[in-house]
């Protein structure tokens, strides 16, 4: 089964600008949200539980921003799996007005680290296989 996670947000006076438009990094918090609800609502890996041990950082990030998003609308951000690696997935992104014009692209690598108890280190750790099965139902 192909599925793209989706969520709606809608943009808040904290996401924009002066000029009223989605302020560029507020789109890389709404993506990072986007992550971390998929992680807890699909893949039952909430963060809290991940960061006990784990971690999931961003290890490469491409953006396009195609289309200015306005105070007030509603975009529809969609996330899928391009490729699964032993403790990488690299990610597809895309976020839409509500007439379905792309206002924001890209891909996302994430890495699946192991944290030691002290905190001080940190090296990537193969995903269990029930995590690559939950995953890989996203691959599009």
């Amino acid at each position: 089964m192909n599925n793209y996670f989706t969520k709606t947000e809608k943009i808040r006076f904290k996401h924009v600008d002066y000029a009223g438009i989605v302020f560029y990094p507020r789109f890389l918090e709404m993506l990072n949200d986007l992550v971390e609800d998929w992680f807890e609502e699909a893949l039952d890996r909430p963060f809290s539980k991940i960061h006990e041990t784990n971690g999931i950082p961003t290890v490469d990030l491409k953006v396009q921003f195609k289309k200015a998003a306005r105070l007030g609308e509603v975009l529809t951000k969609k996330l899928w799996v391009i490729k699964l690696g032993g403790a990488s997935v690299n990610c597809g992104f895309r976020f839409e007005d509500e007439q379905g014009n792309t206002c924001l692209e890209g891909e996302v690598t994430l890495v699946n680290v192991a944290i030691s108890n002290g905190r001080d280190a940190i090296k990537a750790e193969p995903f269990n296989e029930e995590m690559k099965k939950k995953l890989s139902l996203f691959i599009i």
